[in-house]
């Protein structure tokens, strides 16, 4: 029986599917959210509406979306396995890793070029992310604020 915890993401894509079970959704979670115990308890205000979801073109989502259906045909393969078993770290089925590994590094080049080193260094990208999501004024401030300086280095540096 469901609880008050169960949450729904009412007519999710294969888009949405890829992007929330990607390591760098997974990393932004575990930074950010509560816990009960040793489990996490996600929570749409605090982890789903606070994410800062990558911009992609119409191909790239296409991308992940094909990538997201590998994970689920991967998991098919197993009909009688629970999800506990399938995700169980020591003996995860090899297909199932590696369809997430190709997710994952999708997903990670949607954020940028270079790949990821630690799920530290994703969440520290995130944060960035999310700054500018919620004080866009003040980022553009910054970027004034550097033209400025530069002219007047450029000025007193001419004169």
């Amino acid at each position: 029986m469901p609880s008050d915890k169960l949450r729904l993401l009412a007519d999710a894509t294969l888009w949405d599917f890829g992007i929330i079970t990607s390591s760098i959704h997974m990393a932004w979670m575990k930074a950010i959210t509560g816990r009960m115990k040793s489990d996490f308890m996600y929570s749409v205000g605090v982890v789903y509406n606070t994410f800062p979801w990558p911009d992609a073109t119409p191909a790239q989502r296409a991308k992940i979306e094909g990538l997201a259906q590998a994970v689920l045909d991967a998991r098919a393969a197993y009909p009688t396995s629970s999800l506990a078993d399938l995700y169980d770290p020591d003996t995860m089925p090899a297909d199932l890793r590696r369809a997430h590994a190709a997710l994952d590094r999708a997903v990670d080049r949607l954020y940028r070029a270079a790949p990821f080193e630690t799920d530290r260094d994703r969440v520290e990208h995130l944060f960035g992310r999310y700054e500018a999501l919620v004080n866009p004024l003040e980022r553009l401030g910054a970027a004034k604020n550097r033209r400025v300086a530069r002219k007047a280095g450029q000025d007193a540096g001419g004169s």
